[in-house]
């Protein structure tokens, strides 16, 4: 299986607008951090998870194929804007969507002219075709060859979902998780997780210390940072405080399980 981390940015992106930092000022390729979304890979599945703002941009470095799914964590801007730059991909046929109950309302009420009360005959023309599957925690599904189970994490008081996908645990934008879920992710040997900054907290976000203590406590083999702020520091700097196991990922770094 192959994970590509498509962008580890926070929904500001990294450079931020205005900002004239040593970090957004950087030249280095890694310091530059589109809004966070990844793709999952076998020889013959495809899936998404999330898709952002920055969709079209980060799938034009990747092969043009059928894309088999698409996981959505949760309705924020940052995590669904880009649905409508999945038309090309239609070509290979609809495109399932899996998300749960409350996000689909979300993206009828936010995208009313690509879901129209499941009426197809009312879809604006050239529109990409998305069919939403509706999916429950802890309820393992199959899309081609991946078992994909939702895991409850939250965004401060919102409820949202992580993915295990085999060894692979895929989580972002978490504050918090109870420990019952933590059953869920025994044996997991790849974990990418969200670390927002090093220091002064967040209502909706845990920070680096808070991740590493999560991987440790998961007992992960590898894990990856991800949903970075530019305050995390210069890329090639701040990997050195990590623990050895510990780094932060970078736009279309590729990760083999």
């Amino acid at each position: 299986m192959k994970i590509t981390l498509l962008g580890t940015g926070t929904s500001q992106g990294v450079p931020v607008l205005g900002c004239s930092c040593e970090v957004c000022k950087s030249n280095d390729s890694h310091d530059k951090r589109l809004r966070t979304s990844a793709l999952v890979e076998t020889e013959s599945t495809r899936v998404l998870i999330d898709c952002g703002p920055d969709f079209r941009e980060q799938m034009l470095k990747q092969p043009f194929r059928k894309i088999d799914g698409v996981l959505i964590t949760h309705i924020h801007y940052d995590h669904v804007a880009g649905l409508d730059d999945l038309r090309p991909y239609c070509q290979f046929g609809d495109i399932e969507i899996y998300c749960e109950e409350d996000v689909a309302k979300g993206l009828r009420n936010n995208m009313p002219y690509c879901f129209p009360d499941g009426n197809e005959n009312k879809l604006y023309p050239g529109v990409p075709k998305l069919n939403l599957n509706t999916i429950h925690v802890h309820n393992t599904f199959r899309i081609g060859d991946l078992d994909i189970m939702p895991i409850r994490i939250k965004h401060d008081t919102m409820s949202i979902l992580g993915f295990r996908i085999g060894k692979l645990a895929y989580i972002t934008d978490m504050k918090s998780i109870d420990d019952e879920e933590l059953e869920y992710l025994k044996g997991i040997e790849i974990l990418v997780v969200n670390a927002l900054r090093w220091d002064k907290p967040h209502h909706s976000h845990q920070l680096v210390g808070d991740a590493i203590a999560f991987s440790e406590k998961l007992g992960a083999k590898r894990t990856y940072l991800t949903h970075l702020t530019h305050s995390i520091g210069l890329d090639k700097i701040a990997n050195k405080r990590l623990p050895k196991a510990v780094k932060f990922g970078f736009d279309g770094e590729i990760i083999i399980l």
